[in-house]
């Protein structure tokens, strides 16, 4: 029969302590019909991007697409969050199809 013994910290000093990090917090996520705004749009992107929540199941609560949330990913990574507006998408779009 095995008994499991507790885990001894590493001895060696040359490794940073994972204690000295401190620990993401799982962002604020909107109520599920609220309107979107960016500071929104970024605490979910954020929250499946940290892995607190599986994007299938952001989806299915907020009523999106993967397509949509696909979207949302490329445009706060192309543009940040500002890239998230709505009223100033065609801008952007337009800003992109210049640059290629």
């Amino acid at each position: 029969m095995h008994s499991l013994a507790p885990m001894q910290p590493n001895s060696r000093s040359d490794t940073p302590a994972d204690d000295d990090r401190p620990i993401p917090r799982l962002p604020e996520l909107p109520s599920p019909g609220q309107r979107w705004s960016l500071r929104r749009k970024a605490a979910v992107i954020e929250a499946v991007r940290g892995g607190w929540v599986p994007v299938d199941e952001v989806c299915r609560l907020y009523n999106l697409s993967v397509d949509e949330f696909l979207a949302w990913e490329r445009d706060i990574d192309r543009n940040g969050v500002p890239g998230l507006r709505t009223t100033r998408y065609q801008i952007y779009r337009d800003t992109e199809a210049r640059r290629a």
